[in-house]
Formats: C-alpha cells, sequence, structure tokens
C-alpha cells in the first residue's frame, strides 16, 4: 500500500515562494507516475504537475509552467513542488498522488485523476495580495 504525506503549505504573501513535500512509502513496483493536483475553495480539483518515476519527465499545466517546477529525490522517495512568484489564485488545497499510465505517459494521460490510485491529506497553500 502507497502512503504519501504532503508539507510544506503555509500562508504566504503573493510573490513569495513555497516549495511542497510529497513523501513516499510502500508499494514500490505500485506506481510509475507522481502528481500534483490542487483544489481551490468552490472549484474541481484540477492538475498542476507530474513526473515519471523512472525517466524523472515532467508534465505541467500549460498556464504554471515557467512558475512551478516538479522534481524527484528517488533516494529520499520525496516528490517536491517549487512553486514561485505565487498569487492568490494559487490559493488551494494542493495534494499529491501516485498513479499508473498503462501506456507511454504524456501530460494529457498524466493529468487524468483516474489514473490516480493514492492520494496524500493534502496541504494548503494561501496567498494574500
Amino acid at each position: 500500500q502507497v502512503q504519501l504525506v504532503e508539507s510544506g503549505g503555509r500562508s504566504v504573501q503573493a510573490g513569495a515562494s513555497l516549495r511542497l513535500s510529497c513523501a513516499v512509502s510502500g508499494g514500490t513496483f505500485s506506481y510509475n507516475v507522481m502528481g500534483w493536483f490542487r483544489q481551490a475553495p468552490g472549484k474541481e480539483r484540477e492538475f498542476v504537475a507530474a513526473i515519471s518515476r523512472s525517466a524523472g519527465s515532467m508534465y505541467y499545466l500549460d498556464s504554471l509552467e515557467g512558475r512551478f517546477t516538479i522534481s524527484r529525490d528517488s533516494a529520499r522517495n520525496t516528490v517536491y513542488l517549487q512553486m514561485n512568484s505565487l498569487k492568490p489564485e494559487d490559493t488551494a488545497v494542493y495534494y499529491c498522488a501516485a498513479g499508473r499510465v498503462s501506456h507511454t505517459i504524456t501530460t494529457m494521460s498524466a493529468s487524468r485523476e483516474n489514473n490516480y490510485d493514492y492520494w496524500g491529506q493534502g496541504t494548503q497553500v494561501t496567498v494574500s495580495s
């Protein structure tokens, strides 16, 4: 069983940077992609970024690429989301997820929630203007 624990969320001013962490344990061979999603108040959860477990290929929501960077530390079994130049509209609960894409991982397949079987509890990021 894969377990995911996010950390790093907090309240910041617009323009600040934050790095979220997701510690992964268990189920070593159960997933081949790790993703970050977010859910703002009153909105549906949306894809933010993903990274393939083997090659470390990265996939992003187009509007966030350039400000957000996903990375992994395989030795620590941890996935990170570096968020720069934060805006009030980035306010959301950020979720880490682990999943398996059966064919070639693409941005489209990596963004589909139904490809992810394991989810963390979420970490709140609040950006004030």
